[in-house]
């Protein structure tokens, strides 16, 4: 049965997230299916970064390190992001990027065991794959990366560190975090979660499943801004036996003292390495509360309802491209992909007809179901502008074959 426009609309006003959407900046007449990969712009951000930079920096200059609480922005922002996802204030940390702070992860949680061996999944995000190559390298261990379907058969007795990523950034399959985690634990190996397709996104409960160490990444869901500060995840009960490899004065514990010796800060704040990045922390701040008054429950409900929508309207409308995430709700997390040979092609047709979803080597395109911003009329009007595109096949004009350097 067919999803009509006027079924559409009537969804968007009944929708009680439907003024959540007015807390961000949205190009008139541009669809937007790429949150899952850079967040829309907070339409508070620009005030705040304009008080930041005039009055904070401009007129107090350094003294907003105390006068402003610039030093407690990493600890402050990282509290709220606890809040999303089901951790303790006192175990997130917002800092670097996600390559960064899973190194330092991985380092520091592997030298806590004599096992040899890193385990991970094959078709992982690429970066994941390498920081992980290089932390095993550097320290004499083996890197074992498995198909999907070999991990858990995979964890033995040389596992040292189990490194996943929660959401997949293609397929968007999800992994159960509490089952593989504790059969990681029974196993006497650690895991390491990757939640950057997961925050913001879907329900997390760190706690709750155990979970003692993950990071992730400000400027998908979280819309952050583009290279937003990421964050890391430490369980309280683990955070006085690791120590980060990058021992940065700010994760010190007297860096003020300018001692030559290194003594790592109590809790998650030895975690830190240089100086906090303040200008895109308030960014990353202002995106963090555009959360404030939802519940992440609700937030799923609604990309749920998404999910059903879009990929009943593709079967109708675009049969020629096929879905590629589980149709499972909990097997999968708030992005929705579809393979074809002609993959790029089709997107930079669809980007140049004002619907922005992005593409992913080889064949993949993904488009994003941002439940804060996206209506179902958005969701209408994307896949009846690709359906256009499928039945002209203008995406074969040899424009959009043209690669940039950001694919």
């Amino acid at each position: 049965m067919t999803f009509t426009l006027a079924e559409a609309r009537a969804a968007d006003a009944a929708d009680p997230l439907r003024p959540w959407r007015e807390r961000f900046a949205l190009p008139e007449g541009l669809i937007y299916l790429d949150g899952n990969s850079l967040g829309p712009l907070p339409k508070t951000a620009p005030a705040r970064l304009e008080e930041v930079v005039r009055e904070q920096w401009g007129e107090e200059l350094i003294r907003s390190w105390n006068s402003r609480d610039w030093i407690g922005a990493p600890q402050r922002v990282g509290a709220k992001i606890a809040g999303l996802i089901g951790a303790q204030p006192h175990e997130v940390i917002v800092a670097d990027s996600t390559s960064v702070n899973l190194f330092k992860l991985l380092v520091a949680a592997a030298r806590l065991s004599e096992r040899r061996t890193i385990l991970s999944e094959g078709g992982n995000f690429h970066t994941d794959l390498h920081i992980a190559s290089g932390a095993a390298e550097l320290l004499g261990l083996t890197l074992d990366i498995a198909p999907r379907a070999e991990v858990e058969s995979r964890i033995g007795p040389d596992t040292n560190l189990l490194l996943l990523t929660h959401v997949h950034y293609k397929t968007a399959e999800r992994f159960d975090m509490a089952r593989i985690t504790a059969r990681a634990k029974a196993a006497g190996a650690a895991t390491i979660w990757d939640l950057s397709h997961s925050v913001g996104a879907v329900p997390l409960q760190l706690n709750e499943a155990g979970a003692e160490l993950a990071i992730g990444c400000g400027y998908k869901y979280l819309n952050g801004g583009p290279g937003a500060p990421a964050f890391l995840y430490v369980a309280e009960h683990l955070q006085e036996r690791l120590v980060s490899p990058l021992r940065g004065w700010m994760g010190h514990a007297r860096p003020f003292a300018f001692t030559d010796d290194y003594a790592p800060a109590p809790g998650i704040d030895r975690f830190l390495a240089g100086t906090p990045p303040i200008l895109s922390l308030a960014a990353l701040e202002a995106g963090i509360d555009a959360f404030e008054g939802v519940t992440m429950e609700r937030l799923w409900s609604k990309s749920r309802a998404m999910f059903d929508v879009f990929v009943g309207l593709m079967e109708q409308r675009c049969p020629g491209l096929r879905c590629i995430s589980p149709r499972g709700e909990a097997q999968r997390g708030s992005h929705i992909s579809f393979a074809h040979e002609h993959a790029f092609e089709i997107c930079q047709a669809l980007i140049a007809a004002n619907v922005i979803g992005d593409f992913r080597a080889p064949d993949v395109i993904r488009f994003g179901l941002t439940p804060l911003y996206l209506g179902f009329e958005d969701i209408w009007h994307g896949v009846d502008r690709l359906a256009e595109i499928m039945d002209s096949e203008s995406w074969r004009e040899p424009r959009y074959a043209v690669r940039g350097k950001v694919t």
